[in-house]
């Protein structure tokens, strides 16, 4: 259960996954959605089946990613967030699932063929209308001049290129995720609650495949006793002295 066997079986592995969550941006200034004072307890999720439907719901759900954005988007990845990245670029990953949006990820240097963002990204917007994307600063600048629903210029309604509730994940995204953790020997959670189906069944694939698995992160998941490894230290801490281990 030590940091240290952790870290050998690590070193031993050929093949590991990870699957991070809400709980590694935190160290990073983003607050996670389901604690107290998080995201979730000022906004009501919008569906997407509401933003298609009214726009009353749409400039509520721009309310919400408006205000986001600018803490997303002045945030810097964290010792975790690097320490992955090293770990990645070391050959030590072969792919990290991650839950998160904020693209932390993505700005830590971690190799993109060896990422999988499950939940989308807050970095690009999509016109719901025409299926143009574009850079989030095309719709995010009409917001923070007073334009309360950004639009593409087809006049279609912008959209954050995320999953909402109530809209399918990228069905090769999620299959690639269930291969990659059924065919791991060692399945590392990392600052995720385990709850969110259904990438949360991960654990379960990499678990029955007779993977060994790790859960680092603070509060209690509903497979802590099933896991091989499980540190409730920081998760950023605990990623960065892996790291050094790791890579020594």
């Amino acid at each position: 259960m030590s940091l240290e066997a952790l870290a050998a079986r690590w070193r031993a592995a050929e093949r590991v996954v990870v699957l991070t969550g809400a709980g590694l941006s935190t160290a990073s200034g983003i607050p996670d959605f389901r604690s107290p004072g998080g995201r979730w307890s000022r906004y009501r999720p919008v569906t997407i089946q509401e933003f298609r439907a009214s726009d009353e719901a749409r400039q509520r759900y721009w309310r919400y990613k408006g205000e986001t954005w600018q803490v997303i988007s002045t945030a810097a990845p964290n010792p975790g967030h690097r320490a992955l990245a090293d770990l990645a670029l070391a050959g030590r990953i072969e792919l990290l699932v991650t839950q998160n949006v904020d693209g932390l990820h993505e700005r830590s240097g971690l190799p993109a063929e060896r990422l999988v963002s499950i939940h989308g990204s807050d970095a690009a917007v999509v016109c719901l209308a025409c299926g143009r994307q574009a850079e989030r600063r095309v719709a995010q600048e009409q917001w923070e001049l007073g334009t309360v629903v950004p639009r593409c210029p087809c006049g279609g309604a912008w959209k954050p290129a995320t999953i909402s509730f109530g809209q399918s994940l990228v069905a090769a995204d999620l299959a690639r995720a269930f291969a990659a953790a059924a065919a791991c020997d060692l399945f590392v959670a990392a600052g995720t609650s385990l709850v969110v189906g259904p990438v949360n069944d991960m654990f379960v694939r990499a678990a029955g495949a007779g993977a060994p698995t790790a859960i680092l992160t603070a509060s209690e998941t509903p497979f802590d006793a099933a896991a091989t490894f499980r540190l409730h230290e920081p998760v950023e801490a605990v990623l960065a002295s892996l790291r050094d281990r790791i890579l020594s």
